[in-house]
C-alpha cells in the first residue's frame, strides 16, 4: 500500500494506492475512520483493480485548510485530479471508474456519482449513509438556527446526555444508537471534531431521485451490502431505495453489525466488487 499526498487549493489530500489491476476503484471510508480501512481488499481483488482510497476532510492524514465547506464539485475535482496524477485519463470519453463507499463514504459516493454518472462503471455501497435524510443531521447542518444550537451543544453537552438517557429509558432510542452517540459526544476533542466534520461535509447530500434517474439512464450496476445486525443503518432503507431501479440494483445482507467493512467479511464483500 502506497501513501500519497495531493495538493488541492490550500489543502493537502491524503490517499492510498494499492492493487495493480487495470480497473480503477475509488474508495471512501466511514465517519471517524481513514482510507487505510480498505487496504485488505488488495489481497482479494488487487489483481483486477487498482484502489485509490481517499481520506475525507478532517479524517486520516488529509489537511483541509480551506473554509468549513466541502462540496460535490470539490469532491469531483479532487478525484479526477488524483486519477490524472496516476497517469490515467479521466477526461477521455470512454474512461470508466468504479466507486466503493462505507457508511459516510456511501453518501460521498452517491454525491460523486451524481456529478459524473457517465464515467462510473459500478457503485458498491457498504451500509451506506445518504439513502435517508437524518432529521437531526439535517437540523444541525442545513439550518442556521440548528447549526448554532449544534455548536452550543458540542460545547455544553450535559442537557443532551440527559435527553439521550431519557429517550433510551423510554425505548425511543435503541441501545446501539445510544452507545454510538455517547461515544461521539463523551469527549471534548471528539465533540469538536464532530462539529467540524459535520459542518464541513454538509454539502455532500445526494439528490436520490436524480441519482436513481442516472442509474436508469446509464444502466449503472449498484451493489448494496448491509449487516443483518446493524442498528445504526437499517437495510429497510435500501429496500425503499431499490424501488424503480431493481434491474440494476442488488441487496445483500451479511452476518454483521454496522462494521461491514472488515477483512472477516471479505469473502462476502468480494462478489459485490466482481459482479
Amino acid at each position: 500500500m502506497e501513501h500519497r499526498l495531493h495538493s488541492y487549493r490550500n489543502s493537502v489530500i491524503s490517499y492510498y494506492r494499492f492493487g495493480s489491476g487495470p480497473k480503477p476503484f475509488v474508495c471512501f471510508h466511514g465517519y471517524g475512520e481513514d482510507a487505510t480501512h480498505f487496504a485488505f481488499l488488495a489481497d482479494y481483488a488487487g489483481n483486477q483493480f487498482t484502489f485509490y482510497s481517499i481520506d475525507l476532510p478532517f479524517h486520516g492524514k488529509t489537511a483541509w485548510k480551506d473554509v468549513l465547506t466541502f462540496t460535490s464539485s470539490d469532491l469531483q475535482q479532487i478525484v479526477l485530479e488524483i486519477l490524472a496524477s496516476n497517469n490515467l485519463k479521466p477526461e477521455t470519453p470512454n474512461f470508466k471508474l468504479s466507486l466503493l463507499g462505507f457508511s459516510l463514504g456511501g453518501r460521498t459516493v452517491l454525491s460523486l456519482y451524481e456529478t459524473i454518472p457517465e464515467k462510473i462503471e459500478k457503485i458498491v455501497l457498504l451500509a451506506p449513509d445518504g439513502l435517508k435524510v437524518n432529521t437531526w443531521y439535517w437540523l444541525a447542518t442545513q439550518t442556521w438556527l440548528g447549526n448554532k444550537f449544534f455548536a452550543f451543544t458540542m460545547k455544553k453537552p450535559q442537557w443532551f446526555f440527559g435527553f439521550l438517557k431519557l429517550m433510551n429509558k423510554l425505548k425511543l432510542v435503541n441501545a446501539s444508537i445510544f452507545k454510538f452517540v455517547k461515544h461521539y459526544i463523551g469527549d471534548a476533542e471528539v465533540r469538536c471534531l464532530l462539529y467540524t466534520r459535520w459542518t464541513t461535509l454538509r454539502k455532500i447530500k445526494p439528490n436520490l431521485q436524480q441519482v436513481k434517474n442516472h442509474i436508469r439512464s446509464n444502466a449503472t450496476p449498484v451493489r448494496l451490502v448491509y449487516g443483518k445486525h446493524d442498528r445504526i443503518i437499517l437495510s429497510s432503507v435500501a429496500e425503499k431505495f431499490k424501488k424503480g431501479i431493481e434491474a440494476h440494483c442488488t441487496l445483500t445482507i451479511i452476518h454483521s453489525g454496522h462494521q461491514v467493512l472488515h477483512e472477516k467479511h471479505a469473502e462476502e464483500i468480494l462478489p459485490a466488487l466482481l459482479r
